[in-house]
């Protein structure tokens, strides 16, 4: 690997943000409902309510959109099939802004610690109950913070696609609850989350550039593609 090919794997694993640059969720978030209050009685009225749609069409989405494949799980919003393989601007953009989104969520989990709504029971969940889930804290929710901050960047970068785009990111993170694996209120702190995470995200000059750069990648690949 040679110097510059190091220098550029580096500068994709450290994000955008500095740690220091990085805003703390857990002062910017409402955080998990404290125990029987109003919301939390609402998460868990959300939660035995879907159980009972358990084998249903939007069940079997939500088991789909656990995959975190979102280049497939986009593509009918997208209007096609976003190939990084082939568009390393967009990628580099992309994996830089994950390193900064998964520190500041899984800082925000680590705060918080709070259990997910389907540990201690039996009710059916769409996706297998390993350890890992079940360590990994509810609040907020990772899988949501992930599509709906795809869904913004993407949504910037391929404006005539917006609404589809938004649409898809709104329902990707609707999954979460359907499925079981999060609470109603940790998805919403992760809608929260990504907002927070790109509107902090655009001060930095390196990441602005990038957007630049992939939207004008984004535009010769839809326009190669097309003929």
């Amino acid at each position: 690997m040679t110097g510059t090919m190091l220098l550029a794997l580096l500068a994709m694993q450290a994000g955008y943000l500095a740690p220091a640059e990085r805003p703390d969720l857990a002062t910017i978030l409402p955080g998990p409902p404290v125990a029987d209050s109003a919301r939390a009685q609402a998460d868990a009225g959300i939660f035995a309510q879907e159980r009972g749609a358990v084998d249903g069409d939007r069940w079997r989405q939500a088991a789909a959109d656990v995959s975190s494949d979102l280049p497939a799980r986009f593509a009918d919003a997208l209007g096609f099939r976003l190939d990084l393989a082939r568009l390393p601007a967009t990628r580099r953009l992309l994996d830089r802004f994950g390193a900064d989104r998964s520190a500041m969520v899984g800082a925000a989990k680590a705060h918080w610690r709070s259990r997910r709504p389907f540990v201690g029971g039996t009710a059916p969940i769409c996706e297998p109950r390993t350890p890992a889930l079940v360590a990994n804290g509810d609040y907020p929710s990772g899988h949501t913070a992930h599509g709906w901050a795809f869904a913004l960047l993407m949504a910037e970068l391929l404006p005539d696609r917006a609404e589809p785009i938004l649409a898809r990111g709104r329902d990707y993170g609707q999954s979460r609850w359907i499925c079981g694996s999060h609470s109603w209120s940790a998805v919403e702190g992760g809608y929260l989350a990504a907002a927070a995470i790109v509107a902090r995200t655009h001060g930095s000059p390196a990441f602005r550039a990038d957007m630049a750069r992939a939207a004008r990648e984004l535009a010769r690949y839809r326009l190669r593609s097309a003929r």
